[in-house]
């Protein structure tokens, strides 16, 4: 059993992998062909990897259960220090149809329920979302969330795709915030043009999903036609629209053939590049991998065996230099009710 993965310090009390153990794609939105079994003992594999940290959702149907009957499963394992400690970070994602009628004890309901899924006592983090901003109630749901943390049910508290102005909003209220979750890859540079400094300020460290876009960055897309809809799931269409905006289909083979020749350099894959290329930037804590099984645990490990130096990100910033968006603040573009972004989010999930 190798644990000796890099981690990263949330706060000086709190550390995590460096990599985490994404749950979106083990959701009944994302597949209908989960084995439960199987998802389980995946689990188990990551974690003796050294892959400690989990990511889910309350809105990520079945995904908090999993993790709770995993943990229940090797729970003595875990207790006799034959596993590591896991960290599982989820959401707390209230409906858009319940926004303008939102209260405290619905945030506390949403809580309460996903203690319970999971199976503990307190939740590690919590990363809160609004889906509408127009709408008030997301500075009372963080307040309603730092009681529950005073109360002892939340451990740290993060945010989901807030922009700078909103989260100055949030800090303003001294709800204190430990980390945020953005989309940050080699086709989306949206963070470093919006919430960056304020993070300087505040010690908010970066949680990154979107790093291998559904999987778009990987080999397996280097010289193949421009995939059309209906594609194979929602990650793939999500990213697909990604790609549409960082330049097109052309300017994408020309990211995956320099990416290519910066994995053959040191020996990965393309994926491990783009993961690391996130891992170095400031202020990011960890990279999101929406891993389906153990199989890729041998290529996530690799990321502990290079550093991208001065002429990778050279190469690889002068192909990103080209590209046309995404524009705009943190989830600008997904928050268009009637854009195209928007059109492929479930909004009442809970």
């Amino acid at each position: 059993m190798n644990r000796d993965f890099p981690r990263s310090d949330l706060t000086p009390n709190y550390s995590i992998s460096q990599v985490l153990k994404g749950g979106w794609q083990l959701s009944e939105g994302h597949s209908q062909m989960i084995d439960e079994q199987q998802a389980i003992e995946d689990m188990r594999s990551f974690v003796e990897a050294g892959i400690t940290t989990f990511d889910c959702a309350d809105i990520y149907t079945g995904v908090e259960e999993l993790i709770g009957k995993f943990l229940k499963k090797y729970k003595s394992t875990f207790e006799s220090g034959e596993l590591p400690a896991v960290q599982v970070h989820t959401k707390c994602v209230p409906d858009l149809d319940e926004l303008p009628i939102f209260t405290k004890a619905y945030t506390e309901a949403l809580v309460d329920r996903s203690l319970k899924r999971i199976g503990v006592e307190r939740l590690d983090l919590v990363q809160f979302y609004w889906w509408d901003l127009s709408i008030p109630g997301y500075l009372d749901l963080a307040q309603h969330l730092a009681e529950l943390q005073k109360a002892g049910k939340i451990r740290y508290i993060g945010v989901t795709n807030f922009d700078a102005v909103h989260l100055r909003e949030i800090l303003n209220e001294g709800v204190q915030v430990v980390s945020i979750q953005v989309q940050y890859s080699v086709l989306d540079q949206r963070p470093e043009e919006d919430i960056l400094e304020l993070c300087k300020q505040h010690d908010i460290k970066l949680l990154c999903y979107g790093t291998l876009a559904g999987g778009f960055l990987t080999e397996r897309y280097i010289g193949v036609k421009e995939p059309h809809e209906p594609l194979e799931n929602r990650s793939l269409t999500k990213y697909k629209l990604i790609i549409d905006e960082f330049g097109g289909w052309d300017l994408f083979q020309e990211l995956l053939v320099c990416l290519k020749a910066v994995a053959d350099k040191h020996k990965v894959g393309i994926a491990e590049v783009a993961i690391k290329y996130v891992l170095q930037k400031q202020l990011v804590a960890g990279a999101i991998v929406g891993a389906h099984n153990s199989k890729h645990i041998e290529k996530i490990k690799k990321l502990k065996t290079f550093e991208l130096d001065k002429n990778d990100l050279k190469d690889i910033n002068g192909v990103i230099s080209k590209s046309k968006g995404p524009k705009g603040n943190v989830y600008y573009l997904e928050r268009q009710k009637d854009g195209k972004h928007a059109k492929i989010m479930r909004y009442n999930l809970n």
